[in-house]
């Protein structure tokens, strides 16, 4: 039923003759006339250096102004470090090595734990402190790919328009230039963001292990890279109590900074490859199996609909699966069943689901 119903509604939709009798537009116009759904035609203000409050009234609170996924991963980051900061306090004298602080040294354990550091220079040494330590870097790993997945993406893609700005200083790029620049490398700016991210956070590393922890440059530069990396070999760490304050914000910067920068990498590639097809999908020759293929209703001729949805499927956009759904929706709101949607169809569906 699904193949009959779908052959039908593609004939009137899809058919010379019914294309011939609409002449309100010149079938190209018809084509490529196609308005975006109602949020994508919304413009932050900070596009064009504008105040987001001349666009939409804005929260007293602060927290009501943070994105709601940030908002989330803070939650439950604090969360994390307040209840680790708390039981490893009262079990401090059970781990053993270079103590400083009992509450900056349960915290900076949490941080070193969580990331999978491990330097070695704070480790447990009882039973209790063991299944403690168990327990809060596996939930510390699945905190980390929260934030890997809400709270690191969002903040690089807040950084993304100032970049755009940046490598476009010259040209004066307005708001729908700069949104069609994101779009179209979106992938590619995410990598160059990140990645001079962590440049500064390296420098800043090293700077503070050589200037702080007196180590001389090369050791500094050798602990910032098993500490972002996450090797922890533990010769090198940081000992002072300032380095461990430092090291608390740090640490969690750095490595989830490292972690996003390969994620981005491997989406890349794959948004690589991805272009590459459409690319050789767009530029190969059609042949008549080809036009068999993209023939739905079965008339002989192919539509200018038939071909986008049969170039669409080759370039692996959509499937026949996802055909289908679409099509069964249009059916259901086809009441009159004319193979055209207008605006009595959908009270009519409206008032039906009701």
């Amino acid at each position: 039923m699904a193949n009959l119903g779908e052959n039908s509604l593609m004939t009137g939709l899809l058919s010379p003759a019914s294309q011939r009798n609409q002449k309100a537009e010149p079938k190209r116009k018809r084509i490529r006339r196609c308005r975006s759904a109602p949020l994508a035609e919304f413009v932050p203000g900070d596009l064009n250096g504008k105040n987001e409050a001349t666009m939409l009234p804005r929260s007293e609170s602060c927290l009501d102004k943070l994105h709601p996924s940030f908002k989330r991963v803070a939650i439950f980051l604090t969360f994390y470090l307040v209840i680790g900061t708390i039981c490893f306090s009262f079990v401090m004298e059970q781990i053993k090595g270079e103590k400083i602080n009992e509450v900056l040294d349960a915290v900076y354990f949490c941080i070193v734990t969580m990331t999978t550091v491990g330097y070695g220079d704070l480790v447990p040494n009882s039973v209790a402190t063991k299944l403690l330590a168990c327990a809060f870097v596996f939930s510390g790993m699945a905190l980390v790919g929260l934030i890997l997945s809400k709270g690191a993406d969002y903040i690089v893609e807040k950084q993304e328009m100032l970049l755009i700005k940046a490598l476009r200083m010259r040209q004066k790029l307005g708001a729908a230039e700069i949104l069609k620049e994101l779009e179209t490398n979106k992938v590619r700016y995410k990598c160059l963001t990140t990645m001079a991210f962590l440049v500064v956070l390296i420098l800043v590393g090293t700077v503070f292990l050589v200037t702080v922890e007196k180590l001389d440059i090369v050791d500094a530069f050798y602990c910032v890279c098993s500490t972002i990396t996450t090797l922890g070999y533990g010769d090198k760490s940081f000992s002072t109590k300032a380095g461990r304050v430092f090291a608390m914000f740090w640490i969690l910067t750095s490595t989830l900074c490292m972690a996003q920068f390969f994620c981005y990498i491997a989406e890349f590639n794959t948004e690589s490859r991805q272009k590459a097809l459409v690319k050789w999908v767009l530029t190969r020759r059609m042949t008549n199996v080809d036009l068999e293929a993209a023939d739905l209703d079965d008339d002989g001729i192919v539509g200018a609909a038939e071909f986008v949805l049969y170039k669409l499927k080759e370039m692996g956009k959509i499937n026949q699966e996802d055909i289908l759904l679409v099509m069964e929706e249009f059916e259901s709101l086809d009441v009159d069943q004319s193979g055209t949607l207008s605006p009595s169809d959908l009270t009519l569906a409206q008032s039906a689901q009701t």
